[in-house]
């Protein structure tokens, strides 16, 4: 029950809750051809996308700063990544994440649906469902764009700076062995951390040039973002552990 494992546990139950969102819903689709949704279900299924994957992204961040700690302040770990410490950020993953994400499928549950109500993507994401509304999306949109990249980009720009810590540090390490003995505690962590953020950016650019792109691209892109890093994650600390 140490911290590191603590906060993987909050990693796994993400992941899970993740998974069990998107993924038994399209192998509906695919393998029974039950292509309808509640409009209640797919607000949820809209709110718990988005804030589960910017809790998991601000795990991220809290592992880093573990690691951060862990190898920089060596002596000092005891005292600062407590058991009292992981609780306050899960409490502060949760709500933070949970709290500003929760607008987007408020706003998009308060339009006015006059047109089609067939969604041209196989989960309900913000962009896919306020197209169909016949009013204004533009704060919409606005306020989507606006927390994602506020919440993700801060958590990716304190990720770096964590890291860049660390390799300043191992590298005024000059005993034999222990430079790379410090990188493998967070190796693994860092794969991931590439992984998760590679994915999110491709997804980000087909999304921005949908013209020269099939549309079904970034919807494929969208439901691997949600199963492979949920896949990877145990596979990775498994083996590391």
């Amino acid at each position: 029950h140490q911290p590191m494992f603590l906060l993987l546990s909050l990693l796994s139950l993400l992941d899970m809750v993740l998974c069990l969102t998107v993924i038994p819903k399209v192998l509906a689709m695919f393998w029974f051809d039950n292509k309808s949704i509640s409009f209640s279900g797919c607000f949820l299924q809209m709110f718990i996308m988005n804030s589960f994957l910017t809790m998991e992204s601000c795990t991220f961040m809290v592992m880093a700063y573990d690691r951060y700690v862990a190898i920089c302040h060596p002596l000092r770990y005891p005292s600062i990544i407590t058991d009292q410490f992981v609780a306050r950020a899960a409490i502060f993953v949760v709500a933070r994440n949970g709290i500003l994400t929760m607008p987007i499928p408020i706003l998009s549950s308060r339009l006015r649906y006059c047109a089609e109500n067939i969604i041209k993507n196989c989960i309900c994401t913000n962009l896919s469902v306020s197209k169909l509304s016949c009013d204004d999306i533009t704060f919409n949109r606005l306020y989507q764009f606006v927390t994602g990249w506020t919440l993700l980009g801060s958590d990716l720009i304190l990720i770096v700076l964590s890291y860049s810590f660390i390799l300043r540090a191992v590298l005024r390490i000059k005993a034999e062995g222990a430079a790379a003995k410090a990188l493998s505690t967070c190796g693994s962590h860092f794969i991931l951390i590439l992984f998760f953020s590679t994915v999110l950016l491709v997804l980000v650019i087909t999304n921005l040039a949908k013209k020269r792109i099939p549309p079904d691209v970034p919807i494929l892109l969208n439901i691997l973002h949600h199963l492979i890093p949920a896949a990877l994650n145990p596979i990775i600390y498994r083996m590391k552990t």
